[in-house]
């Protein structure tokens, strides 16, 4: 079984203010992502920036067999939310966008309210066949691309600039904060025992502060001397798959020329023991062609075809 992680990048329908400008670029848009997903052949596949809900009918429309859509209630300002397409059933056990308490609300700018919600709400589901149970959580964290007052991408100066690149990391941190208390609700106090995924686009790397919070106790990374001695942290942590795709497709992302590593997929021990492979795009592929993408209007990118990111995926296996 294949389980990934994908962010669509702005998946509209057409004619709107985010989405392509007509039918064509729109139609182009799924015809590459319903290639792609076509060659990965996921059983489920956690989504981010799904800004309609029936465009993701329409790409689930464009692949052969059955496939179910699965959509948080929370969307942000854009409309865009987090999901699931999959080939198998699957049951919605949360939907949350709250900071856990005793988080308190953090500030988001230089005016305003602080909020007391994540950008996008973070959904779990569980996923049941005849050879595997596991329940499955997909997050779309705070991004690092900075807005600025009036619809601005640009600083009027590096003070501002550090502002807002503060305030973009203290709610980046509460949403990360969120995603493992709910974390620690599937695991049922032992990961040992209970298989739990984490999916999603983190918006930092495998070692920013942000997505280090989702492990849980330190030590025991793959890689690390303590990997193969359990203790008993191992109940408690999730392990990010990252050490286990090989470093050529090690990127899910090009920014300014960077490959970085900003989608991610966790698991729990028990889960761990099962995955047999991971990787980055299509499975059997050396390295995933991506535009390089900066700091400018995301809007500018609004009639591209495909995704700014590449899939991230393991296979697990009985």
């Amino acid at each position: 079984m294949l389980l990934g992680t994908w962010n669509l990048e702005n998946l509209y329908r057409p004619g709107g203010k985010f989405g392509p400008k007509d039918k064509a670029a729109y139609e182009a848009k799924l015809a590459s992502l319903a290639a792609t997903i076509s060659a990965l052949r996921p059983s489920v596949l956690a989504v981010q920036e799904v800004g309609d809900p029936e465009a993701l009918a329409d790409l689930a429309g464009m692949l052969e067999g059955t496939w179910h859509t699965t959509l948080s209630e929370h969307a942000d300002e854009r409309g865009i939310r987090v999901g699931f397409l999959s080939s198998l059933p699957v049951f919605v056990v949360a939907d949350e966008d709250c900071f856990p308490a005793p988080v308190r609300p953090v500030q988001v700018g230089d005016v305003g309210k602080p909020v007391a919600r994540a950008g996008r709400g973070v959904l779990a589901v569980t996923v049941t066949t005849r050879a595997f149970f596991f329940d499955a959580a997909v997050c779309h964290l705070k991004s690092k691309l900075l807005s600025y007052g009036g619809g601005r991408f640009q600083p009027r100066d590096e003070g501002e600039r550090a502002r807002f690149g503060a305030y973009a990391l203290y709610r980046r941190s509460a949403e990360a904060t969120l995603v493992r208390s709910l974390a620690d609700r599937l695991l049922k106090g032992d990961g040992r025992e209970h298989d739990v995924v984490v999916l999603g686009d983190l918006n930092d790397e495998v070692s920013a502060a942000t997505t280090q919070i989702l492990l849980g106790p330190p030590g025991s990374e793959i890689g690390t001397p303590g990997f193969d001695k359990p203790d008993k942290g191992d109940a408690k942590r999730l392990w990010n798959v990252a050490p286990l795709i090989p470093a050529e497709q090690r990127y899910s992302r090009i920014h300014a020329g960077r490959r970085e590593l900003i989608d991610h997929v966790l698991v729990s021990r028990s889960l761990l023991n099962q995955v047999t492979a991971a990787g980055t795009g299509v499975p059997g592929s050396t390295a995933t062609a991506l535009p390089s993408v900066g700091d400018g209007d995301p809007q500018e990118r609004r009639n591209a075809t495909g995704s700014d990111h590449a899939p991230v995926w393991i296979r697990i296996e009985r």
